[in-house]
This record gives C-alpha cells, structure tokens and sequence, in this order.
C-alpha cells in the first residue's frame, strides 16, 4: 500500500528540490513514481510536430521516487511520517440474515491516515 496518494501535499526529502513542498498531480504505483507540481523540473528537447507546437528547450516536471517524498502535515507544519487508524462506522445497515449481517459488518470499517506526530487526520 503506497502512504502517498493523489492531491497530497507532499515534502521533498532527498534530491535537487530538498525542503520544497508541492500538490501529487499523479502517481505511478508500478513503478513507485509520483509527479509533483513544481518539483523535479527537466529540460527537454523538442521539435515541431505540428503548426501549433512550441519547438526549442522546455522545462516539463519528472516523476520523483517515492521514498524521496514524506507526507506534510498541516497541523504541525513538519513532513510527517504516517499511521493508520481504522474506524468503525456507526451507521450499520440491516441484513436479512446473520451471513449478510457480518460481510457489511466487515465493509463498514474505514482506514483514516493520521500523523504520527499531532495524530491528526491527514
């Protein structure tokens, strides 16, 4: 299970953008690769394909391992190792039966990330 997900707020750890903070635009799971907003800028060549492209050096983000990033909590301001809490939901829907009754009793759980730090929600 990968810690960083989608639209997190994330600290770079290691690397040429050390102690920048940026928003997860994409991750790559298979590879353990995120793409981060304004971290991790390349130049690239390239050439004109089409009327419309722009040709010359551009500068496009790269996707940054995973172990090189940590969560930033809001609460303490501070990149964050984090936990996991699992919760039990109060609302419990009603079965027929007791088999019905403890499959939706197992479904009703939900996993929160917390910080390990203020153990807030992330």
């Amino acid at each position: 299970m990968l810690r960083i997900k989608k639209d997190d707020i994330v600290y770079v750890v290691s690397g040429k953008d050390k102690g920048k903070t940026g928003k997860v635009v994409k991750v790559d799971t298979s590879n353990y690769r995120v793409l981060v907003e304004g971290i991790n800028r390349v130049k690239k060549h390239t050439r004109k394909k089409r009327e419309d492209q722009k040709t010359g050096i551009i500068e496009i983000e790269a996707l940054i391992h995973i172990s090189n990033l940590a969560l930033y909590c809001k609460g303490c301001s501070k990149p964050t190792r984090t936990g996991v809490l699992i919760q039990q939901d109060t609302s419990k829907p009603k079965a027929d039966n007791e088999a019905q009754d403890t499959i939706m009793h197992k479904q009703n759980k939900t996993r929160l990330r917390i910080c390990k730090r203020c153990k807030e929600a992330i």
